[in-house]
């Protein structure tokens, strides 16, 4: 589930930089835009796969963000694409919050759930 849930926040990610920079979006811009960040999200992935930690963990997702981040930007640049300061700062923050926050909500809603009265 959470594979689908990173590469789902990762396409919203894309969306909303082309929207904010083009104001439309189509396929094609933003395909563009996305695969290096699903890449590097694929490449995050397969460090979890080796590291054998629980997808769901906080650490999880820094694994993640970190491919994601890293790897999106590695691509970008190595397909001519643009790695400005400024779009290296929202990038950090903006995939930071999309690939880590959920597990925190997780993890905090299942702590909140198991000591719940029933």
């Amino acid at each position: 589930m959470w594979l689908a849930v990173d590469l789902l926040l990762v396409a919203v990610f894309a969306a909303i930089g082309r929207l904010s920079h083009y104001g439309s979006l189509t396929p094609a811009g933003w395909w563009t835009t996305a695969w290096p960040f699903l890449a590097g999200t694929l490449l995050g992935w397969a460090a979890l796969a080796v590291s054998r930690r629980p997808p769901a963990a906080v650490t999880s997702g820094l694994v993640v963000w970190l491919g994601a981040l890293v790897g999106g930007m590695v691509l970008r640049q190595a397909s001519g694409q643009g790695t400005a300061a400024s779009f290296v700062v929202v990038a950090t923050l903006v995939l930071g919050a999309f690939l880590v926050l959920p597990r925190v909500g997780a993890r905090v809603g299942a702590k909140v759930g198991a000591r719940a009265p029933r």
